[in-house]
C-alpha cells in the first residue's frame, strides 16, 4: 500500500511521464504531417548510417505507437530506454554539433534534448522491476 507521503511524488512522476509522451508523440505526428520521414531517412544515410529510411520509419512509428503506451504507464522502463537510445542518437547526430544552447547563445543545441533524455532515464529508473523480498 502506498503511503500518503508517496502519492504526490508518484503523481508528479506521472505528470512528467505524460508530458514526455505528449512531446514524443507530437514529434512523430509532425514528422509524418510534414512528409519528413523520407528526408529524415536521407539525413541518416548522409551521415553514413545504412537503412536510413527504415530507421526513420521505425523511429516515427515508435513515437506514434509507444508514446501513448508510455503515457498510460505500461512498459515504462522498456519504452523509456528505447526512447532514450533514440534521443541520445539525436543529440549525437544533430544537437551536440550545434552546441549546447537551443536559443539565445546558440541555435538547435542539445540542452533541452538532454533534459528529455534525463527525464526518460528517471522514468526508466523509477519503474524498473524490483526484486521480490525473499521469505
Amino acid at each position: 500500500m502506498m503511503s500518503s507521503a508517496e502519492l504526490p511524488a508518484r503523481q508528479a512522476l506521472a505528470f512528467i511521464r505524460i508530458a514526455l509522451a505528449t512531446l514524443l508523440f507530437v514529434h512523430g505526428v509532425a514528422r509524418v504531417w510534414a512528409d519528413g520521414v523520407t528526408p529524415f531517412g536521407g539525413f541518416l544515410e548522409g551521415q553514413g548510417i545504412p537503412f536510413g529510411l527504415a530507421i526513420a520509419w521505425f523511429v516515427t512509428a515508435f513515437e506514434l505507437v509507444a508514446a501513448p503506451v508510455f503515457a498510460a504507464g505500461r512498459w515504462v522502463t522498456a519504452i523509456a530506454l528505447v526512447f532514450a537510445a533514440i534521443y541520445a542518437c539525436g543529440i549525437w547526430l544533430v544537437h551536440a554539433p550545434a552546441g549546447w544552447f537551443v536559443v539565445g547563445l546558440g541555435r538547435n543545441g542539445a540542452e533541452y534534448s538532454v533534459l528529455i533524455l534525463v527525464c526518460l532515464l528517471a522514468n526508466a529508473w523509477a519503474h524498473r522491476p524490483r526484486a521480490s523480498p525473499t521469505k
